[in-house]
């Protein structure tokens, strides 16, 4: 299945190369909704959020009273996710407040790097149906506040740990992010023998037949460059 994105920064819909370049932006958000209603579920970024340089909340609010969709970006507590909910998505998107660093033994070290308690208290509060958990990569290495850092842990460890306290996981392999290189196929298949929750990926995809080929091992897949830039068909 394909998921659109959209992806809001000061105001706009963009897309970035590396989650770092501004390469395209659009503000007729009436056209974008009306080609995107088809879709079962649209992902939704706050990318301002997400960087901590302030926040789309009435676009989020607007764009949910039109479109299903899953919302992300910036989430810290439970309440963020609520204020989402309650505005309108159907589920949240939860990242890098899922990981720490750590100083502890080698032993300890993954239970805590991955903030085990909190992801099942999101579950206790806001129900393991609304909650994505996305698990971002870059250079290998799980990336997080807005893919400017990175912790010492695997997608693999993450989604493994994770897997008991959320509906969905959103794998974005940020080093083809927005590039339409396309995406690293055989990541997704030795994230979808991790877990049996739906996956969805992200990063790099240019045309269909890519679609098609994680349709086929049970990967949804979001797409936002080859969209906008035409390449691919919504």
């Amino acid at each position: 299945m394909l998921i659109p994105s959209i992806d809001l920064m000061g105001g706009r819909i963009v897309q970035l190369v590396q989650g770092e370049t501004l390469k395209l932006a659009f503000d007729d958000f009436d056209y974008w909704i009306e080609r995107f209603a088809k879709y079962p579920i649209v992902q939704l970024i706050d990318l301002d959020a997400a960087m901590r340089l302030g926040e789309n909340t009435r676009l989020i609010e607007m764009i949910c009273g039109r479109l299903t969709c899953q919302v992300g970006g910036g989430l810290k507590t439970a309440e963020d996710g609520r204020r989402l909910l309650d505005a309108g998505a159907k589920r949240v998107i939860y990242g890098s407040s899922l990981f720490g660093p750590s100083q502890d033994t080698e032993q300890k070290r993954r239970h805590k790097i991955i903030q085990l308690e909190f992801a099942e208290q999101l579950k206790q509060t806001l129900g393991e149906d609304a909650l994505c958990f996305s698990v971002d990569t870059k250079g290998g290495k799980v990336a997080v506040k807005g893919w400017k850092e990175s912790v010492e842990l695997t997608p693999e460890e993450a989604v493994t740990w994770l897997e008991d306290s959320c509906a969905a996981f959103l794998y974005t392999h940020v080093d083809t992010e927005g590039t339409m290189q396309g995406f690293p196929i055989e990541t997704a298949a030795i994230l979808r023998a991790c877990t049996a929750k739906q996956l969805i990926v992200a990063g790099g995809i240019k045309e269909r037949g890519e679609i098609d080929e994680l349709d086929a091992m049970g990967v949804d897949a979001v797409a936002g460059m080859a969209v906008y830039s035409g390449a691919m068909e919504a």
